[in-house]
């Protein structure tokens, strides 16, 4: 018994592929060898890039002042890394661990409190609908691109005149704010906070503030981590705000009082190793961040920056 086919048309086929799913089916994209070498050549040559400060670094903190000098910056000579980060740490009666604490304050509670009231100032704009909302979102993307450095001298004048000046809240207090939090915030709401699920919980009688905090904030905190770790980053990094406020070294962060040691080790030698060592020990809570907040990090920007 002989089965005949009928001839299939070009447009009968392309009905059978959209009937079955084919047509939607994404194409694979084959890239050529030398593509494929080409790009991981530039990534390898981006990672050197960025890794070789630190590797000097690391290998820095190990020598003695005269090592430092007079070796390669690059091979290890004589290392003596313990004792090096002993006399850091001991040095001036401990004054390094009170700068650390310090930077540990100003980080921790400012990206703390940026990130909690980031996220509701743009849950606010991307979920309520009131008179004047686009302009106010509008200045605050005006801010984001406002460099800190132009509002030191402004933020000087203003903490004068209430008498902050030298105190623990001229720093603190100019962190508390994030324009690109509030940003973060509003495009993320956008997209993780469904309007049905906050109508839900209005018809069951749940006010506001609490839909926020047990709806709203969870659902946001991939960019909630997000706007922490950019916000820590930026406090501990911070040096030019710090150096226009403060006058105390008690005060100091980690990065003004490194610098001071920095700037009278003409008279005092053993300060270039010390302001090495400390550098070393400044960037371990910067790493330890990073890692261990990475994956929600790159969920943040990933999830946060595109609407389903």
């Amino acid at each position: 018994m002989t089965v005949v086919t009928a001839p299939v048309s070009p447009a009968d086929e392309s009905t059978v592929q959209k009937s079955s799913g084919l047509a939607d089916a994404p194409r694979k994209i084959r890239r050529s060898p030398a593509w494929r070498i080409g790009v991981t050549a530039a990534l390898a040559v981006a990672m050197i890039y960025f890794l070789f400060p630190v590797y000097w670094l690391a290998i820095a903190a190990t020598k003695s002042t005269s090592d430092l000098f007079g070796s390669s910056g690059l091979v290890l000579n004589n290392p003596q890394l313990l004792s090096n980060l002993a006399k850091v740490v001991t040095y001036d009666g401990g004054i390094f661990a009170r700068w650390a604490l310090n930077s540990v304050l100003y980080s921790g509670i400012g990206a703390l409190v940026a990130t909690v009231c980031s996220l509701a100032a743009g849950y606010c704009l991307a979920k309520f609908d009131f008179r004047g909302r686009e302009a106010v979102f509008n200045i605050i993307l005006a801010g984001v691109m406002i460099p800190g450095t132009a509002l030191a001298l402004p933020l000087f004048l203003l903490m004068s005149q209430v008498g902050l000046v030298n105190t623990y809240w001229s720093v603190l207090l100019p962190s508390l704010v994030s324009p690109f939090g509030v940003y973060l915030g509003r495009i993320y709401a956008k997209a993780a906070v469904p309007d049905s699920l906050l109508e839900a919980a209005r018809l069951d009688g749940v006010g506001e503030f609490r839909i926020f905090l047990t709806l709203g904030f969870r659902l946001m905190m991939p960019a909630a981590v997000t706007v922490f770790l950019f916000q820590f980053i930026g406090i501990w990094n911070n040096f030019f705000l710090p150096l226009v406020m403060l006058s105390d070294q008690r005060l100091y962060p980690i990065t003004l009082g490194l610098t001071q040691w920095q700037s009278i080790s003409d008279r005092h030698p053993e300060l270039y190793q010390l302001a090495v060592g400390g550098a070393f020990l400044s960037v371990i809570p910067i790493m330890i961040a990073i890692v261990s907040l990475q994956r929600f990090w790159k969920a943040g920007l990933t999830e946060g920056s595109v609407k389903g």
